[in-house]
């Protein structure tokens, strides 16, 4: 197994340099390997925990729920049913954010069909806007 600088880690796993040791500073990645001259040495393993932590934040996992992940994952022998749950609870709130913006969707569409393209006076997507709802 060879070890490569940060700068390499970065291109491999698509985690920009500063990223990394944030994520090293939070605890969510271990401490690297250091050189005689205080360089960060990473290994394939780093590598493939870096893409891990990318694709879960892509995918709108918290930090903490990637932690808590994580620390599942270095334990392969048990169940997986917590991380299931941190799944599905993730998948819930995605949910919940597509009804809102279906709804958005839909009120927006509503004043735009109840426009008549006229005059300010008459605009129903302002008219709309400023009345509280309820």
């Amino acid at each position: 197994m060879k070890d490569f600088p940060i700068g390499e880690a970065a291109r491999r796993s698509g985690v920009k340099v500063p990223t990394i040791r944030y994520y090293e500073q939070i605890g969510l990645l271990p401490p690297p390997v250091r050189t005689a001259g205080n360089r960060r040495l990473y290994d394939d393993e780093s590598v493939r925990r870096l893409f891990f932590i990318l694709h879960a934040r892509q995918l709108g996992f918290e930090i903490e729920s990637i932690r808590a992940m994580l620390g599942l994952q270095d334990n392969p022998d048990q169940s997986c049913a917590q991380v299931d749950a941190i799944a599905s609870g993730r998948l819930a709130e995605i949910e919940l954010r597509i009804s809102r913006l279906t709804a958005l969707k839909a009120e927006l569409s509503t004043m735009l069909d109840q426009c008549r393209q006229g005059r300010i006076a008459q605009c129903r997507v302002i008219e709309t806007l400023s009345t509280p709802p309820g």
